[in-house]
């Protein structure tokens, strides 16, 4: 009798050690969190979720959101320990977005919101993983534990929805291009973070005649501006009042744009535009000879990591905005070892704020936009060929128009 091969095992190397570390850290910090929420009093009104929920508290009751003196009694009745008041940032067509919070107790709503954060984070990785292939080799894993989608997560933060947003564009602009359209929605809820990538985007909508991406996009403006004026018909003018007296412009941010401000001149407000601007040019140039083939999940990786990059103000959770690239870049890598690294960054960026005691707005937080921008770099040339990858963009631009 024929002796039985022996089943080989398969070896954990780097990539695969790196993987597990960075996800048993991922699921440790994230379910620890999860279970304690409920349980401290004050815990749910620590977090940048407080603002949102005092937003909805203030529209249920026909308060002005916008209200300092209002806000900040809303807040640090709820265990908000920060000076002054806070306020959403993003256009008043965002304002239905906390509504919903308005009807509940901050401790209540609190949960069902970190978990709605967490949803939206699976549902984009899921998405974007069948996109990409579906690779067996757990490499998904890397955009479930990515430290700034955590962070949205755990403070509360409103970056997931425009992670929702970008990756609906990505997975429909083909097949449903209105819907897709309605998605960028989403994307407009802090606009500055896509200036080079929307700025393709208008050229590319122009050559290829994508009218209904752009007729989905201004119908789902508009009902969220109708909404708005329902719930609240002076929110335009109380938003344009706290612009103007907020002070934020002076506020300290580790991105490049801020920190490039701050080393020439702090009172000249208008530098932290002009690395966006070198990014639109450079967009443009990058777009050109690719506009025939151009092809949003392959060539719009890199101008969204240069729009993070980039952008007049971005703070590390904006960079949930990463993930397609990331993602695309492990799940189409020949290199194991670059996906290794690309663990080790996430190991590193999850430890950073427990390891240094520091807070968001740390300086230290500077690194990880160059790093997504460097680690795709290299990671594009050993990109191999998709599975059941999609016909160019330009064979499409009739049906589109």
């Amino acid at each position: 009798m024929a002796e039985t091969a022996p089943i080989a095992k398969e070896r954990l190397d780097f990539a695969g050690a790196a993987i597990a570390l960075a996800i048993a850290l991922a699921i440790s910090i994230t379910t620890l969190f999860l279970v304690v929420l409920p349980l401290i009093h004050h815990l749910a009104g620590s977090r940048d979720f407080v603002v949102y929920w005092a937003t909805g508290q203030q529209l249920v009751h026909h308060g002005n959101p916008y209200d300092a003196s209002a806000m900040g009694r809303i807040e640090h009745d709820a265990g908000f320990t920060g000076k002054g008041s806070y306020y959403m940032r993003n256009p008043p067509w965002s304002l239905p977005l906390a509504v919903p919070l308005g009807f509940f107790g901050a401790r209540v709503s609190a949960l069902p919101w970190s978990l709605l954060m967490l949803v939206i984070l699976v549902l984009c990785v899921r998405m974007l993983w069948k996109m990409f292939g579906a690779p067996r080799n757990h490499v998904e894993w890397l955009g479930y534990c990515f430290p700034p989608a955590l962070i949205c997560v755990i403070a509360g933060q409103t970056a997931l929805f425009l992670l929702l947003g970008l990756v609906l564009f990505l997975r429909f602009y083909r097949t449903h291009p209105f819907w897709a359209g309605a998605a960028l929605w989403f994307c407009t809820l802090k606009p500055h973070l896509f200036l080079p990538f929307g700025l393709i985007l208008l050229l590319w909508i122009a050559m290829t005649r994508s009218w209904r991406i752009v007729l989905g996009a201004l119908a789902a403006i508009a009902v969220s501006c109708g909404v708005t004026e329902l719930i609240d018909p002076a929110a335009w003018s109380q938003y344009a009042q706290w612009a103007r007296t907020s002070g934020i412009a002076n506020e300290y941010i580790p991105c490049l744009s801020v920190q490039l401000r701050d080393w020439i001149d702090p009172a000249k407000h208008w530098l932290i535009f002009v690395p966006a601007m070198v990014g639109c040019v450079w967009a443009v140039i990058y777009f050109w000879p690719r506009r025939a083939q151009w092809d949003w999940v392959e060539h719009g990786n890199l101008v969204m990591l240069v729009s993070i990059f980039v952008a007049p103000y971005c703070w590390i959770w904006d960079h949930s905005l990463a993930i397609p690239a990331l993602l695309y870049g492990v799940c189409r890598t020949s290199s194991r070892n670059l996906i290794g690294v690309l663990a080790v960054l996430i190991i590193v960026l999850q430890l950073q704020p427990y390891v240094f005691s520091v807070g968001l707005n740390s300086k230290l937080f500077l690194w990880p936009a160059l790093a997504w921008l460097v680690w795709y770099l290299f990671a594009q040339r050993t990109l191999g060929p998709a599975k059941d990858s999609p016909a160019p963009v330009a064979t499409q631009a009739t049906a589109l128009g």
